[in-house]
C-alpha cells in the first residue's frame, strides 16, 4: 500500500516514453512511486494508451480548447490532480507552459525533465539547439518547476556526448536513454528521502 508522498500524477503530451520508463522501473521494484493519474492535453497522446494498458486508476484527456482561457484549463488540471490524491506532479513531455497559479497549487512538488544541461538551451528544442550551437556535451536535467520556464532548482543531471556524425534523431535516441535512466531514479529518491534547500541548491538526503 503506497503512502501519500509516493502518489504521483504524470502530465504528458507525446508518445509517453518517460512514462513507460517510470512504469517499467516500478515493475522492477526500483521506483516505489504510485502513478494515480495520467493526464494529457492531446487526445491521441501515446501516453494515454500506455496508461490505459497499465491500468492506471485515472487516465484523463482535457482539451484546452474547451476552456475559456489557460487559467481555467490549468485549474481543471490541478483539480483533477488533487482529486486523485497526488502529492507530486511529474511532467513527462508535457508541452504546455504552466501558469503561475498552477505552480502555486503545488509548491516545490512539480518535477520536470528537460533535454539539456540547464541553464543551457532552455525552451522547447533543447536537442536541436545543442546541435546548432555545436557543443560537444549535452544531457538532461531533472528540476523542480517554478514560475520561470526551465529555471527551477536542479535536482540531478546526466551528460550525453554529441558525436560528429549526430543528427537530431541519433542524439535524441541517446537523450531518451539518459532520461529513462535518470528520471525514475530521482523520483524514487523524492518519495523516499528529503529535499534540503540552500538558495537554489537542492540536496536529496536520507
Amino acid at each position: 500500500m503506497s503512502n501519500n508522498l509516493s502518489k504521483i500524477a504524470v502530465l504528458a503530451s507525446g508518445k509517453g516514453s518517460n512514462l513507460d520508463a517510470i512504469l517499467t522501473a516500478i515493475k522492477k521494484g526500483v521506483c516505489p512511486v504510485d502513478v494515480r493519474l495520467v493526464l494529457s492535453d492531446l487526445a491521441d497522446a501515446g501516453a494515454l494508451r500506455i496508461a490505459r494498458d497499465a491500468h492506471i486508476p485515472h487516465v484523463l484527456h482535457l482539451d484546452p480548447k474547451t476552456y475559456e482561457n489557460r487559467a481555467c484549463f490549468d485549474a481543471a488540471c490541478a483539480d483533477a490532480i488533487e482529486s486523485a490524491g497526488c502529492h507530486w506532479v511529474v511532467l513527462a513531455g508535457y508541452m504546455r507552459i504552466l501558469s503561475n497559479a498552477f505552480v502555486a497549487r503545488f509548491p516545490q512538488r512539480i518535477v520536470n525533465i528537460h533535454p539539456s544541461l540547464l541553464p543551457a538551451f532552455v525552451g522547447g528544442d533543447g536537442v536541436g539547439d545543442a546541435l546548432r550551437y555545436g557543443v560537444k556535451i549535452t544531457g538532461c536535467t531533472v528540476h523542480l518547476v517554478n514560475e520561470v520556464l526551465d529555471c527551477g532548482p536542479i535536482l540531478a543531471q546526466k551528460t550525453v556526448a554529441i558525436h560528429d556524425d549526430d543528427d537530431r534523431y541519433s542524439l535524441l535516441q541517446r537523450m531518451h536513454e539518459a532520461e529513462h535512466q535518470l528520471y525514475p531514479q530521482i523520483l524514487a529518491d523524492l518519495v523516499q528521502k528529503t529535499l534540503v534547500f540552500n538558495g537554489r541548491t537542492v540536496k536529496i538526503t536520507g
